[in-house]
């Protein structure tokens, strides 16, 4: 075995770049292996910068409990550390009469979930709020927000340097091998190496699957499928009325079109769902006829040519069309019997929100 260290997180996404904080903190030695030339490059900044309430998923689910809490925790870093942050709220609108019993069910699912803030209102109460949106109710949800992303992620590398974690930039982890005395990874780059190491940390989120079929060893049954849905986003030109985040009732796969509202005070739209089979980051401009339809549910009144392409993210899911959506998955030796290796697949939204929780959800699970 060549190189020597304690841990290896791969993946220097927020997601790795919380977990890689924790372990510093706990004062583990740690590596983190990145494939790109800087963190954060693919989906924990092509996403909206929303700190989710954490009302719509399901009982008992690692995404709830995760983006409860993960929420929480995020609200006092951000406040402690000066990062960029602002709890705006945002209203989720019913349009039509046929749309209100979901809108009900959100209200029971965020109440059994430990989001206690929200607020019914009809629509007069909402039009109080925000008077261009056309609905028949609402639901206000004062503790979500939105945050300057590469700030946070800044504040979690800083913090994880200060602690004595090192970062391997332009290292992309191709593989590696399952001893009875660790791990070895095969680390490729400028300069090839194979690093060995006692607790591996597989963060590499669109990447995961494949490091996980790439580690002999682990079995191959205990590695999910991946699919990939693309979220595109428009940006809007011309003055908005918007105060807050404004939500439809989410449609299959995500959470719906939105008023996505940045800390400088403008607006964009998205993400829709467009399912993928590769990574690719041009967003089509003919996608703009369906957002004009969507948007103008709730907001009648958007202006004819006021949208143009922005940008879009890949969200690495685990399952497809039609199909319920899956948990995230935190995978330690309970699920694939190899003592030291934590996989992470499928951490899409709100993995934003959660990853001060997620990180505490690892550590938990390293012995």
């Amino acid at each position: 075995m060549g190189e020597q260290v304690e841990c290896v997180v791969v993946g220097a996404g927020v997601v790795g770049l919380a977990v890689a904080r924790r372990l510093a903190l706990a004062g583990r030695e740690v590596v983190v292996l990145e494939a790109a030339g800087a963190i954060g490059t693919a989906t924990s900044s092509r996403n909206s910068e929303v700190i989710h309430g954490g009302m719509y998923y399901p009982t008992g689910s690692l995404r709830a409990r995760l983006c409860v809490a993960g929420k929480q925790a995020l609200y006092e870093f951000c406040a402690s550390r000066g990062i960029a942050h602002r709890r705006v709220g945002k209203l989720i609108v019913a349009t039509e009469p046929a749309q209100l019993a979901k809108l009900e069910s959100i209200q029971r699912q965020g109440e059994i979930n430990g989001v206690g803030d929200m607020r019914w209102l009809d629509a007069a109460g909402s039009r109080a709020l925000e008077p261009e949106v056309r609905c028949e109710a609402a639901l206000l949800s004062p503790s979500t927000g939105i945050i300057d992303s590469h700030g946070l992620m800044l504040a979690l590398r800083g913090e994880a340097e200060d602690h004595g974690a090192a970062f391997a930039f332009n290292s992309p982890a191709l593989g590696g091998t399952v001893g009875t005395d660790g791990i070895e990874i095969a680390v490729g780059g400028a300069e090839p190496l194979r690093l060995g190491c006692r607790l591996l940390i597989n963060c590499a989120g669109h990447g995961a699957q494949g490091l996980g079929r790439a580690l002999q060893g682990l079995p191959p049954a205990t590695v999910p499928r991946q699919v990939l849905a693309k979220g595109n986003y428009f940006s809007f030109s011309g003055k908005h009325p918007f105060r807050r985040l404004v939500y439809p009732i989410p449609p299959e796969a995500s959470l719906g079109v939105h008023v996505v509202l940045d800390l400088a005070g403008q607006i964009r739209f998205g993400p829709d769902v467009e399912w993928v089979d590769r990574v690719e980051y041009g967003v089509d401009p003919g996608r703009a006829a369906s957002f004009y339809a969507t948007i103008r549910q709730y907001w009648p009144n958007l202006p004819d040519g006021s949208l143009s392409p922005a940008y879009c993210g890949i969200r690495p899911k685990l399952t497809g069309p039609g199909e319920p959506a899956a948990d995230f998955v935190i995978q330690g030796p309970e699920g694939h019997g190899i003592p030291g290796l934590i996989n992470l697949y499928g951490i899409e939204s709100p993995g934003l929100t959660s990853c001060l929780a997620i990180a505490d959800e690892v550590a938990s699970l390293l012995i």
